[in-house]
């Protein structure tokens, strides 16, 4: 696919790929949704090892083009079900399903659905100048994308009601301390802190950060009995690995571990 919406590339281990409408603050509209699955199935398939998401120019992402859908007094409703269904769900899910840790580098704004798909993400890092803005209550809306999902599972419900229902911008660091975010940085640090992150997980146990990550994320709908039985059947199956074996024996003989990611 020839892509107009985004940069995307693989090399390393390394999948980048930059949402690049800078001129609508890279704001998602169809054709940009249908490269990102097709950047993501790439990265799926191409033997990568993680993911870095960043924005283009002066911001992270608006959230949906809505320049992209007419709302004009007279014409067709437009069916947001639909836009949810056909690509924002199978996008959220897309970056959840990878089998890697999945990086977010968020520099300015992430507003809208934008927030939703950083906070999609596995580890976001976010320049001082950026924030994040729940904006659907100013068009009578519900935060999607899986926004409703995530937001009282990392902030809890009191912040979550704040954030969704006024609207009012967050400051990176107020959401490095809230724990929104992993980690704020200088904007003139970000992209090397994500590339820094990058480079690690490219040369990392891939397959047990992949579990991990499962683990985690099943957890908030697990019981105690539940998730320890997860954990004894992921560790009985990664234990059979070779990046455990090479990991003990690399600790052992006090050198650097050759993982294979698999």
């Amino acid at each position: 696919m020839d892509y107009q919406n985004i940069i995307f590339s693989l090399e390393g281990g390394i999948a980048r790929l930059t949402l690049n409408r800078p001129d609508r603050l890279n704001s998602f509209n169809g054709e940009m949704h249908l490269e990102l699955r097709d950047a993501l199935a790439r990265t799926r398939d191409g033997g990568a090892r993680v993911l870095l998401l960043s924005g283009a120019g002066r911001g992270f992402c608006a959230g949906q083009d809505l320049s992209d859908r007419n709302v004009a007094v007279g014409a067709e409703p437009v069916d947001l079900g639909y836009s949810i269904e056909t690509f924002y769900k199978p996008l959220v899910l897309g970056l959840r399903a990878l089998e890697m840790p999945v990086i977010c580098a968020v520099n300015g704004v992430a507003a809208g659905a934008g927030a939703s798909i950083a906070l999609a993400c596995d580890l976001v890092l976010a320049a001082r100048s950026a924030s994040f803005i729940q904006a659907f209550s100013k068009i009578g809306l519900v935060p999607d994308a899986g926004g409703t999902w995530a937001l009282p599972r990392l902030v809890g419900t009191a912040r979550a009601m704040g954030l969704a229902m006024l609207g009012e911008k967050l400051s990176a660091e107020q959401a490095a301390d809230w724990g929104l975010i992993w980690k704020c940085v200088d904007d003139d640090k970000l992209m090397a802190e994500a590339e820094k992150l990058a480079v690690h997980f490219s040369t990392a146990p891939t397959r047990g950060l992949a579990y991990t990550k499962r683990a985690l994320y099943a957890s908030s709908g697990n019981s105690l009995e539940q998730q320890l039985e997860l954990e004894r059947s992921m560790q009985q199956e990664l234990g059979f690995g070779h990046d455990y074996r090479e990991g003990v024996l690399a600790f052992m003989e006090k050198r650097s571990p050759g993982f294979t990611g698999k």
